[in-house]
């Protein structure tokens, strides 16, 4: 971290980022990097369609003999059931499938009914086995390791894929895009396919074993997402001018969809996780992060951020309340769930990593002439 405080000129983004800089004009380099990128995601409505329009014809003639064309990831976010509207309205038969991680609040699973009665896409609800995700919970909490939210995104990738194989369905529809999401650190998560890592925080902390867990390599991923092997990764929210504030009412006119309060809320651990654990024990607020991508995207002004930064990221009567929830359902006393959160942070490199695959596949990129 730099040795004085300094928050960007720009947007909000802080030295809570070990890795931030800034020039002359105090413009953070996440902004800058913005600046450099915006150019590859910036569309007109026609260019916006005729995208569109190519990779729904794609992914149809992808189809085969299946029933369907794609598989969809839907949390009942907003990003996920924006996804689905795209596909109903491009004419895409995706299957939706919703992970059940035991997180799920109420408002998630009634976004999840409303969207798919209305288009009629079939909905699989994977079901995680809960006495092992609980145990992975608890063995990534006594870790004290920053990226808890690992464990979720993981299992929804390898889950994701796993079906896509199952059903002969060639793609994969997500909800990834660059305008809402190019600014997270990378010093506030890990990567999330890092199965090695996975494993061996759980062989050290957990208290049973893994037969059920969905898992997905780190090689397996990456030759789907760069290359196409097997499974294609398509991000349609990537191919059009993406703004969250249309998103959301375009949701609620259309489906009758609720808001849930913040990014990723939609899971009642991840609200807990990141309005509580991330600011208390990590010094971490991804509002920063957050608030930065809705100041690129023209949706939010630096003067609206920082007064919503003013405010404390959790109602103190919903904090007590999720706490005592979170803790009961972790099998956690307060005091123990105290004493955990007083431990220093430690990162998941003290454990065993398939980053060296990372980190080769960046020099064999390197080494290759440029075009």
């Amino acid at each position: 971290m730099s040795a004085a405080y300094q928050v960007c000129t720009r947007c909000v983004m802080d030295t809570t980022d070990p890795d931030i800089a800034f020039d002359a004009a105090g413009v953070c380099s996440h902004c800058r990097r913005f600046e450099s990128l915006r150019p590859r995601f910036t569309f007109s409505a026609e260019e916006s369609r005729t995208r569109l329009a190519a990779l729904s014809d794609q992914v149809r003639h992808g189809r085969g003999n299946g029933k369907y064309d794609s598989i969809i990831g839907l949390s009942g976010g907003i990003d996920s059931s924006y996804v689905a509207y795209l596909a109903g309205k491009l004419g895409l038969k995706p299957l939706a499938v919703h992970f059940d991680n035991g997180w799920n609040s109420e408002i998630a699973v009634s976004n999840i009914q409303k969207i798919v009665q209305k288009l009629g896409f079939d909905l699989y609800t994977y079901v995680i086995d809960w006495e092992e995700f609980r145990d992975l919970q608890r063995a990534f909490f006594k870790a004290s390791v920053i990226d808890i939210e690992m464990l979720s995104d993981h299992a929804i990738f390898a889950s994701m894929f796993r079906l896509a194989r199952d059903h002969g369905i060639k793609y994969v529809l997500s909800g990834t895009n660059f305008a809402t999401e190019h600014t997270m650190p990378h010093s506030w998560y890990w990567r999330k396919q890092d199965v090695t890592n996975l494993r061996a925080i759980h062989a050290a902390y957990g208290e049973g074993s893994l037969k059920t867990f969905p898992t997905l390599t780190t090689l397996r991923f990456q030759a789907a997402k760069k290359f196409g092997f097997g499974q294609q990764y398509v991000e349609l929210l990537n191919s059009m001018p993406y703004r969250r504030g249309d998103a959301l009412e375009t949701l609620k006119q259309e489906f009758g969809w609720q808001y849930y309060g913040g990014k990723h809320y939609e899971s009642a651990f991840t609200k807990f996780y990141q309005a509580y654990v991330l600011p208390v024990k990590f010094s971490i607020d991804k509002r920063r992060a957050h608030y930065s991508d809705l100041i690129h995207n023209g949706e939010m002004t630096r003067d609206e951020a920082l007064s919503a930064l003013g405010k404390p990221p959790y109602d103190p009567v919903e904090l007590a309340a999720d706490k005592a929830y979170v803790l009961k359902k972790l099998g956690f006393s307060a005091a123990e769930f105290e004493a955990i959160m007083a431990q220093p942070p430690r990162p998941h490199l003290d454990f065993k990593s398939d980053q060296w695959i990372v980190n080769l596949m960046l020099r064999l990129r390197d080494a290759l002439p440029a075009r």
